[in-house]
C-alpha cells in the first residue's frame, strides 16, 4: 500500500512538472503558427591601437588600425496572434478610418466655409435698363419733333 501511494505521488510529481509544461505549450505554439528564425549578421569592428617605435634616438608613436569581424546571430520570434487580438486590431483600424473620414469632412467643409468667404464678388451688369434708355432716347427726340405729333392728330380725326 505504502509503495503504491509514493508511486502515485511520484506519477503526480513527474506529471505536474516545468518541462512538461514547458513543452506542451512548446508544441501548441509550433502547431499554431509560431516561428522561430536565426538570422545571422557580420559586423566589422574597427580597433585602433598604437605603440612605440625608435626613430633617430626619438620615440614615436605608430598608429596600427585593425579589423576584426564578428558574426551576431538574432534569434526572431514570430508568436502568432489570437482570435482575440486579432478582432481587437481591426476594431482598432476601423476606428481610425473612421476618424480620418470625419477630419477629411471637416477639412472639406472648413475649405469650403473659406473659399466662400474669400470669394471675389463679381457684378453682373444688366444690360435691359440700359437697352431701355438707349431706345427711349433716340424714340423720345423723334417723337418730340413736331411731324410725328401731327400725324398723330390728323390720324385721330379721321
Amino acid at each position: 500500500m505504502r509503495l503504491l501511494l509514493i508511486f502515485i505521488i511520484l506519477i503526480t510529481a513527474y506529471s505536474c512538472s516545468k518541462e512538461l509544461k514547458v513543452q506542451y505549450h512548446y508544441r501548441k505554439a509550433i502547431e499554431n503558427g509560431l516561428k522561430i528564425e536565426v538570422a545571422t549578421d557580420t559586423i566589422r569592428v574597427l580597433k585602433v591601437d598604437s605603440f612605440p617605435v625608435i626613430v633617430n634616438d626619438t620615440i614615436v608613436w605608430e598608429k596600427y588600425i585593425a579589423y576584426h569581424d564578428t558574426v551576431i546571430n538574432f534569434r526572431t520570434v514570430e508568436i502568432p496572434k489570437t482570435r482575440w487580438q486579432t478582432r481587437i486590431e481591426y476594431k482598432e483600424r476601423v476606428k481610425i478610418e473612421k476618424i480620418k473620414g470625419a477630419t477629411e469632412v471637416k477639412m472639406i467643409r472648413e475649405q469650403a466655409k473659406i473659399a466662400k468667404a474669400t470669394k471675389e464678388v463679381k457684378y453682373r451688369t444688366r444690360w435691359w435698363p440700359f437697352i431701355v434708355g438707349l431706345i427711349l432716347g433716340l424714340i423720345i427726340p423723334y417723337l418730340l419733333q413736331g411731324g410725328l405729333l401731327d400725324r398723330f392728330a390728323l390720324w385721330r380725326k379721321l
